[in-house]
């Protein structure tokens, strides 16, 4: 999977039909505004483990909404809209900023960017491929 909007060629991500909405790990959040309209900063790095390819973004927020983690703890959280790359199709969705340091996917894919056609084989694991051998590579043990 990639974020195109990012400049990220691959991110490991998880589909979690549980999940409404998609998030994405996100540190050192930080508000603002540009022209009167409300902004983020953020970093991702997207590989665990890893600062290879770590990099400042900066996007509009569309909303702020509480989100129940599977554990049942409530969280308030940046909305942002991107581009999802998904098995050579791309999707708009909407996505939370969350610290997921300690999870072994950097996204999750929820059900609303699922929507667009996309159905889910839960038998079956990286049907949309694995990161190219020397992606791998290049970024194992980097921290």
């Amino acid at each position: 999977m990639s974020l195109p909007d990012l400049g990220v060629d691959w991110i490991k991500a998880k589909i979690d039909t549980g999940a409404r909405t998609s998030a994405l790990h996100a540190f050192e959040i930080s508000e603002f505004e540009r022209d009167g309209v409300p902004w983020v900063r953020f970093k991702i790095k997207p590989w665990q483990d890893s600062q290879e390819d770590a990099r400042v973004v900066e996007c509009p927020i569309l909303d702020r909404r509480t989100v129940r983690s599977s554990s049942g703890h409530k969280q308030n959280r940046i909305v942002i809209e991107l581009m999802l790359r998904l098995v050579d199709r791309e999707v708009v969705a909407e996505v939370t900023l969350t610290n997921r340091d300690k999870m072994g996917f950097r996204m999750l894919i929820g059900r609303e960017a699922l929507r667009r056609g996309f159905v889910v084989d839960p038998a079956r694991s990286f049907l949309g491929g694995r990161a190219p051998h020397e992606t791998r590579r290049r970024n194992r043990g980097k921290a």
